[in-house]
C-alpha cells in the first residue's frame, strides 16, 4: 500500500511525458481511492488539455528549453528562459508548500526540472521516470538528487549518474490496448483474410512518412497482397485526393484505407507490419501486441533518442529500421517486402518484440513508489 496521501506529478510538453504520468496517475487512485493528485505543467502545452481531460487538476508554471545556437532570436529565448526559471522557483515552492505533497514524481520534459529540484531540496520522496532508453537532459540533471530513477529501458542507466540504484519498471501503456482481441479486431476491420501493413506518422503528420508511403503504395497496390490503413495525420489530409490523381481510388478498393487519425486500440492488434516513429509510448504498445515493425526515428528530437529507441528493439531482431535520410519509396517497399514475403521471419519479429515487454509497468511503477516513502519514513 502507498503510503501517500497526497501526490504531486510533473509532466508536460509532449503525450511521451504526459500519457506514462495519467497512467501512473490512474492505476495509483486504483489501488488507493482516496489519495489526492494534482499535475504541475504548463498553461500552453499538451498537459493543459489531457490532465484536465483525465480529472485531475493542473496548477502551471511558466518553462522552457535553451537552444543550442547563437542566433540572436535563439539568445533572446534563452534569456528568457532563464528569466522563467528564476521565477518558477518561486512559484514551485509555493505549489508543495500549498499542496504539502507526501510524493512527488517527476516524467520528464522541462517542466519536471524545478519540480523535482525543489521537492529533493525540500526532503520530500522523489522519483523521476524515464521513457527513453537515451534520456533527456532533465531526469540526466535530476538522477543525482532523485530517491529513485525508474527506467523504461536499462541502456539509459549508462548515460545517467543515479544518487541510487536505478530499476527498471517498463513503460506503462493504455490498459485498453491489454485487454484487447486481435480476431476481434480483423473481423471488426473486415480484412478479407490479407494481412495488414498499418503505417502512421504520427498527429500531426510527418512528411517523410506520408511520401514514402505514398510512393510504396502506387508500387505494391496491384500485386493485392496485403491491405494499407495508413493514417496521414493532421498535415497530410490531400493524400487521398492525391491517390485519385494517379488514378487509384481508395473509396472503391477496399485494399487502401486512408484516414487522418486511427483508433489504435480498434486497429493495432489487427496490423501484421506497423511502419511508425519510434517514440517510446508506440514502442511499448508494439512490444505489448508483439507487432513486427518498421521503425522511422524522428531525426527531429533531443538527443536523437528516437534512434536510440528504436535501436533497442534493432539489435534484439525485433524491428527492422530505416533512418530518414535513407527513406524512399523504393527502400520502403524492399522493407515491407522482406517481412511480409517472408512470413517466418515476419512472426519471429513480433515474438522478439513480445519477448521485450514488461506488461506490469504500472505496478512494477506503484512498487517502486511504495518502497521509496516507506524508506523515507525511517
Amino acid at each position: 500500500m502507498l503510503n501517500a496521501q497526497r501526490i504531486l506529478i510533473a509532466a508536460g510538453g509532449t503525450g511521451g511525458h504526459i500519457n506514462p504520468a495519467l497512467a501512473t496517475a490512474g492505476y495509483i487512485k486504483e489501488k488507493n481511492p482516496d489519495a489526492e493528485i494534482v499535475f504541475v505543467g504548463t498553461a500552453d502545452k499538451m498537459e493543459a488539455t489531457l490532465v484536465p481531460k483525465a480529472g485531475y487538476e493542473l496548477r502551471t508554471i511558466e518553462i522552457s528549453g535553451f537552444y543550442r545556437s547563437f542566433k540572436w532570436e535563439d539568445i533572446k529565448h534563452n534569456i528568457g528562459t532563464i528569466i522563467k526559471l528564476l521565477k518558477s522557483s518561486s512559484r514551485v515552492k509555493k505549489i508543495i508548500k500549498d499542496f504539502r505533497p507526501d510524493l512527488v514524481i517527476g516524467f520528464g520534459g522541462y517542466v519536471s526540472g524545478p519540480v523535482l529540484r525543489m521537492a529533493a531540496k525540500m526532503k520530500i520522496p522523489t522519483a523521476v521516470h524515464e521513457q527513453n532508453a537515451f534520456p533527456g537532459v532533465t531526469n540526466k540533471a535530476l538522477a543525482g538528487k532523485v530517491d529513485r530513477v525508474m527506467l523504461t529501458s536499462e541502456k539509459a542507466a549508462q548515460h545517467m549518474k543515479c544518487k541510487n540504484p536505478p530499476v527498471v519498471t517498463g513503460l506503462p501503456v493504455r490498459g485498453d490496448l491489454l485487454r484487447t482481441d486481435r480476431e476481434e479486431s480483423i473481423r471488426e476491420l473486415n480484412l478479407g483474410g490479407k494481412p495488414l501493413v498499418l503505417s502512421m506518422g504520427g498527429s500531426l503528420g510527418a512528411r517523410p512518412i506520408n511520401e514514402a508511403v505514398f510512393g510504396m503504395i502506387l508500387k505494391k497496390y496491384k500485386d493485392r497482397d496485403c491491405v494499407f490503413l495508413h493514417a496521414t495525420g493532421k498535415n497530410g489530409t490531400s493524400f487521398a485526393a492525391d491517390l485519385e490523381e494517379k488514378g487509384i481510388k481508395p473509396d472503391e478498393n477496399p485494399d487502401i484505407r486512408i484516414c487522418e487519425y486511427i483508433d489504435i486500440p480498434k486497429c493495432l492488434p489487427a496490423a501484421d507490419l506497423v511502419i511508425c516513429r519510434s517514440g517510446a509510448s508506440t514502442l511499448s504498445e508494439l512490444q505489448v501486441l508483439g507487432k513486427a515493425s518498421i521503425l522511422i526515428p524522428s531525426p527531429y528530437v533531443a538527443e536523437n533518442h528516437q534512434y536510440h529507441n528504436a535501436m533497442a528493439l534493432v539489435n534484439n531482431g525485433a524491428a527492422m529500421i530505416i533512418e530518414e535520410k535513407n527513406l524512399t519509396p523504393d527502400s520502403l517497399t524492399r522493407a515491407v517486402n522482406t517481412l511480409l514475403y517472408d512470413r517466418e521471419k515476419l512472426a519471429e519479429t513480433g515474438r522478439k518484440a513480445a519477448e521485450m515487454a514488461v506488461t506490469d509497468a504500472r505496478e512494477r511503477i506503484y512498487n517502486t513508489l511504495c518502497e521509496i516513502v516507506q524508506e523515507k519514513a525511517k
